[in-house]
């Protein structure tokens, strides 16, 4: 059989990896090497900041509940508590949103949870 020569296939490959790389400073769009290092670097951190973006809205989350809660006479692991006690099954998220945008719905349900 005649030897087969990649040369098409590693040309699309290449193309595909200097597209990925286009924004990138130096060296980092031009060589093939170069960029597929920064593409595999790109990627990692994007999987990584994935999760770190997680963490960082459930901090800003818990900021805001806190704040929202030691406005009406509670710390934020008491309003946890009471919350769980009165079966009031809100997520961070929306006692967050809550609290930074319609601050008498939450002083409500701060007062319902206080009850129980």
């Amino acid at each position: 059989m005649a030897r087969v020569k990649g040369g098409p296939k590693s040309h699309l490959r290449h193309k595909k990896v200097l597209k990925f790389t286009k924004g990138q400073f130096g060296s980092r769009h031009l060589l093939i090497r170069r960029a597929n290092e920064a593409r595999l670097k790109s990627l990692w951190y994007a999987t990584r900041d994935r999760r770190n973006r997680k963490r960082d809205l459930r901090r800003l989350w818990i900021a805001r509940i806190n704040a929202g809660a030691r406005l009406n006479g509670l710390s934020y692991s008491q309003l946890i508590y009471a919350l769980r006690k009165s079966n009031i099954q809100l997520n961070r998220k929306m006692l967050a949103d809550l609290a930074a945008r319609d601050p008498q719905t939450f002083a409500a349900i701060v007062a319902k949870a206080k009850t129980a």
